[in-house]
């Protein structure tokens, strides 16, 4: 049976920390950005941790079992 394939896409978009936990980015700061406000925005900058109930799925996408 051929090797499992870790996702490309999940791989750009986390990051683990060191004790193991999984780094994302904030969504809605793509586009449509003149009508949200500084303070909004000032708050998606920045990364924040995955959260614990997704990060056993985000973790098999990863690494590749």
């Amino acid at each position: 049976m051929p090797k499992m394939k870790s996702n490309s896409g999940a791989k750009k978009r986390f990051k683990r920390t060191a004790s193991g936990k999984l780094k994302r980015k904030k969504a809605y700061r793509s586009h449509i950005l003149t009508k949200k406000s500084p303070k909004r925005k000032r708050n998606l900058r920045g990364t924040t941790l995955v959260d614990k109930a997704d990060e056993p799925r985000m973790k098999r996408l990863i690494s590749a079992h």
